[in-house]
C-alpha cells in the first residue's frame, strides 16, 4: 500500500475529527471518499486508550537523583535534579524536560513519550544537551504498566560507532519510579550504565 495517501488521509481525518472527538460521542460518518471500515480503522488508530494512561503518569512535577557509571569499575557519578511532565495532543503523548547537573556542568534533556496503537508498541524519543543527535525507542509494558522496557540506538561519542542503551522503569507507586539503563561495556558485555529515582513533589 502506498503510504503517502494513507498518511495524507489520515492527517485530513485527524483535523476533521478533533471537534467531533471533543464530544461524548464521536462523529461516526465516514467523509466523502472513504468507507465506513477504512473511516473506523483511522479513528481506533489515533485515538488514545489505556495504554496512554499509563504514559500520562509521567505528567507533573519532579525531582530525582542519579548515578551514572563512565566505567563499571570505578565509583558512579552521582546527580540531583528536576524533571516536569506534561500531556500534549489529549493525552497522546507526554513531553518531559529534565533538568540538572553532570560532571559540574548544566544538564538539560528532553523526551517525547507516547503509545503507537499501529505497532503496539510504547514509543519515545530523547534529546540532551550533551549530544546532537535524536535517539528513538520502543518497548512494552506488562499488563499493569508498572515495569516497563524499551530499548533505542544511539551513536557512541567513544568510538564514533551505533551502540545501543536499554532502559527498564519500574514504578514503586503513583508518585515514584526508578529507571534504569543498559549498554555495551569494555569488554562488550552489557553493563549498568545508569540508575535514577525519580519522586513527584
Amino acid at each position: 500500500m502506498n503510504i503517502r495517501p494513507f498518511a495524507a488521509a489520515l492527517s485530513l481525518l485527524a483535523l476533521t475529527a478533533v471537534p467531533a472527538m471533543a464530544q461524548d460521542k464521536p462523529k461516526e460518518t465516514a467523509p466523502p471518499g472513504m468507507d465506513q471500515a477504512a473511516m473506523e480503522a483511522m479513528m481506533k488508530a489515533i485515538s488514545p486508550g489505556e495504554n496512554h494512561k499509563h504514559v500520562t503518569r509521567y505528567a507533573g512535577d519532579w525531582t530525582y537523583a542519579g548515578k551514572m557509571w563512565m566505567d563499571p569499575g570505578q565509583p558512579p557519578t552521582e546527580s540531583t535534579g528536576t524533571m516536569h511532565g506534561e500531556a500534549i495532543l489529549d493525552g497522546r503523548y507526554v513531553q518531559t524536560v529534565w533538568k540538572g547537573n553532570f560532571m559540574g556542568m548544566p544538564f538539560e534533556g528532553r523526551g517525547t513519550n507516547g503509545y503507537d496503537n499501529l505497532s503496539k508498541q510504547y514509543v519515545s524519543t530523547w534529546i540532551d544537551n550533551m549530544g546532537t543527535g535524536i535517539m528513538y525507542a520502543t518497548g512494552t509494558c506488562d499488563a499493569s504498566g508498572m515495569k516497563c522496557e524499551d530499548k533505542g540506538e544511539m551513536m557512541d561519542p567513544m568510538s564514533g560507532q551505533k551502540s545501543y542503551m536499554r532502559s527498564i522503569v519500574t514504578w514503586t507507586g503513583d508518585k515514584s519510579f526508578k529507571m534504569e539503563s543498559y549498554g555495551p561495556g569494555p569488554s562488550g558485555q552489557e553493563v549498568k550504565t545508569m540508575e535514577m529515582v525519580v519522586t513527584k513533589k
